[in-house]
């Protein structure tokens, strides 16, 4: 039991059998949070520290629940209150932090690629919370468990993807993660907002919202990530959610039993309109309890493996 690396950087570095151990396992998790009693011994004696270099409410909300359920010592920085703003380097920080005897450090960087330059000065283990444009591997886990209920087998099945493809790293975590399991992944958006070489990658770039939803077994909205951006990639908003939303009439296209999802926060009236994210096809709010019960699974089986060595 645990994960094969002390780390957990990217969908890239796990298996198939790893992905499936972190799903049954978040599943057993679930029944955790629904219980009357949030608290397990799972991390008892053990330090989780969440170091986050960018925003975020869902990922490192999520994390600080996981941890504190499994019954951890628990504390989170950020650059706001830290000596960051003093000019400390980020492996200065992120040593001082696995000093103190810390276990699992959870990292949000807006460079892609940092929580892997980090990893090997480190006993602790790493979480990517997600690096830049790069990946953010437990919201595809979350993705994929909340797929995993409804799913007897990822294989063969057809997961529409639809927004801002180029800046998205939840897309690239889902393409990898759901293609080492069978799936088929589609992706749609403004040729501005769509990076090149994608195919190879194992996605399909589709023609259309239509072409996309069509006969999808899933369907999921991607934030469009103005932060990211230089300048304008499309003329507008009205127009992007004309000619890139997930209306209604789309989503009727998918299979009868398709269902909808987005991984936060949502440009309401943008990606999707309010009344089809509120839709009884939505599962959009599931997804934030499978991500409290996927980051569960990963501290619990990266704890596992550090006990066994």
């Amino acid at each position: 039991m645990g994960l094969k690396s002390k780390d957990l950087l990217g969908m890239k570095q796990l298996d198939k059998e790893e992905i499936m151990e972190i799903l049954d396992t978040a599943k057993t998790m679930k029944l955790v949070i629904s219980s009357g009693n949030k608290k397990t011994s799972h991390l008892q004696g053990k330090s989780v520290v969440t170091l986050f270099y960018e925003n975020s409410t869902r990922t490192r909300l999520s994390f600080e629940l996981a941890s504190k359920y499994m019954g951890s010592a628990s504390a989170n920085i950020t650059t706001s209150g830290s000596s960051v703003n003093k000019g400390e380097s980020l492996l200065d920080t992120a040593r001082t932090i696995d000093m103190m005897g810390t276990d699992i450090i959870i990292m949000r960087h807006s460079q892609s690629g940092a929580p892997h330059f980090l990893a090997p000065y480190l006993n602790a283990s790493i979480v990517n919370a997600g690096d830049g444009m790069n990946e953010h591997p437990t919201q595809a886990l979350l993705d994929m468990l909340t797929m995993y209920e409804r799913f007897d087998t990822f294989e063969g099945k057809e997961i529409a993807i639809l927004g801002d493809i180029y800046h998205s790293r939840v897309v690239r975590s889902n393409i990898i993660g759901l293609s080492k399991l069978g799936a088929k992944v589609r992706v749609y958006g403004p040729k501005t907002m769509m990076p090149i070489g994608i195919e190879e990658m194992g996605a399909y770039v589709a023609k259309s919202v239509e072409d996309c939803c069509d006969g999808a077994d899933a369907v999921m909205g991607l934030r469009v990530q103005l932060e990211r951006m230089q300048s304008s990639l499309f003329p507008s908003v009205a127009e992007y959610s004309k000619y890139y939303g997930i209306t209604k009439e789309a989503l009727d296209l998918a299979k009868p039993d398709a269902f909808l999802m987005h991984p936060g926060p949502c440009n309401h009236g943008v990606e999707i309109p309010t009344d089809v994210y509120d839709c009884d096809k939505s599962v959009i709010n599931e997804q934030v309890t499978n991500g409290v019960a996927v980051r569960m699974a990963v501290l619990y089986l990266l704890t596992a493996r550090r006990n066994s060595l």
